[in-house]
């Protein structure tokens, strides 16, 4: 299992944890914003594992504020992790994917991408473009055996809430945990071959915060 972050340090509970299951895992440091080089480094990744199964898109980040008023280079820093990091990412992975005879791809996006927040400009429409290439890519691999997941989450309590970036004065302890996100997606990748959850919306109990 390949688990990727900007800092393997930040990966190192979740490897322990791993390895106590008996699971062979490693970290890899690779910022997904540096689309550069991104391929180059996802390539490294799956020649130590082998050929794919699943691969996971989860990385994301937002910038609050009115459309009106939103940098420019903050609209490209959302747009450029939330989608064109997952483009890269897919189109990395897909002929290895292929290679297996199929495999499964998860999106995570966001009920924003269904819903209008205010000042959740640039994130929506991160959300929203992630959702039709999750759309498009389900049809052109279809054939391959590849299937296409793409999971709305609610809120979630995650480090997201910390950022500089980020401005919102939410109830956390209301929120979905990553724990229960990660549980959903796992029964998704479950499922057998012949059988997809094509889109999946997973919600606090409470509603939108």
């Amino acid at each position: 299992m390949a688990l990727v972050s900007r800092s393997v340090e930040s990966l190192q509970p979740i490897l322990t944890e791993l390895k106590d299951y008996g699971v062979t895992a490693k970290g890899y440091a690779i910022d997904l914003a540096d689309l550069a080089n991104l391929s180059e480094h996802l390539s490294q990744a799956i020649t130590d594992f082998g050929p794919l199964s699943v691969l996971i898109n989860n990385a994301g980040m937002g910038y609050t504020g009115a459309l009106a008023t939103m940098p420019l280079d903050h609209w490209q820093q959302v747009m450029d992790l939330n989608l064109t990091s997952v483009f890269q990412c897919i189109q990395t992975a897909l002929p290895t994917l292929r290679e297996v005879g199929g495999g499964t791809i998860v999106n995570v996006a966001s009920v924003a991408a269904k819903l209008a927040f205010a000042d959740w400009g640039a994130y929506t429409v991160s959300k929203a473009g992630l959702v039709a290439l999750s759309k498009v890519l389900a049809v052109e691999e279809r054939p391959y055996g590849v299937r296409v997941v793409t999971v709305f989450p609610g809120a979630v309590n995650t480090p997201i809430w910390d950022t500089e970036t980020v401005q919102a004065d939410f109830d956390r302890s209301q929120m979905l945990t990553p724990e229960v996100v990660a549980q959903t997606i796992l029964s998704t990748v479950l499922l057998p071959p012949q059988a997809v959850i094509e889109d999946l919306t997973l919600m606090p109990a409470g509603g939108a915060l």
